[in-house]
């Protein structure tokens, strides 16, 4: 789900989470993969689908503003020679104010977007920080950090299973398979997906 990616880097570079740790306790370090979880948790396809409706009504709304505008070009380019002066210098002056309204727009649109996407994914994000706490904290984990700045572990360190549990969620069941520690960097993640850019034609 690359629409959630971005929110979900932020988290994923603060390494997780500590538990306070005394003098005599020993270390012990699990890892988890926020991404991973994330996408086992109903609330996904909730913010998949309110995001998609989101950017469908962006793009809806786009796409009228383009095709008026291509409707008003054709129609100065087929009259625009038989026209007054004054009367064309005005529909040129039209058709270039629609065009950098088109363009604010399209900055607009994924401005929103990302808003709308935050505003999701945010609340899910931190309950499942909540939920790794928990977890350490059950579990003896002083540290607890991203599989995605693994090279190497036990398998008995990853802690999504539990997390999972916390969350209400039969890890059995899980539907994506969880990324390998060293396969993703979470330095480079896609960016939630912005209305279909369209440029307005130039006039002839």
């Amino acid at each position: 789900m690359n629409k959630i990616k971005t929110l979900v880097v932020a988290f994923l570079l603060i390494g997780f989470t500590s538990v306070a740790q005394t003098s005599n306790q020993p270390i012990k370090i699990g890892y988890t993969n926020v991404e991973y979880i994330l996408l086992q948790l109903p609330e996904s396809r909730q913010i998949e689908s309110e995001l998609k409706t989101h950017s469908t009504q962006l793009e809806n709304q786009l796409k009228a503003k383009y095709s008026e505008y291509e409707t008003k070009l054709a129609a100065l380019e087929k009259g625009g020679p038989t026209m007054d002066k004054v009367v064309r210098d005005d529909k040129e002056r039209e058709l270039m104010n629609m065009q950098n309204s088109i363009q604010e727009f399209q900055r607009n649109a994924q401005a929103s977007l990302q808003q709308k996407e935050k505003s999701l994914v945010d609340p899910v994000i931190t309950k499942i920080d909540q939920a790794i706490k928990d977890v350490a904290k059950e579990n003896g984990y002083t540290w607890v950090i991203s599989n995605q700045a693994l090279l190497s572990g036990p398998e008995d360190g990853d802690i999504s299973p539990l997390v999972l549990r916390k969350l209400g969620v039969d890890p059995s069941k899980a539907t994506a398979e969880q990324p390998a520690p060293a396969a993703t960097n979470p330095n480079t993640t896609t960016p939630a997906k912005a209305p279909v850019k369209t440029t307005p034609a130039k006039k002839k």
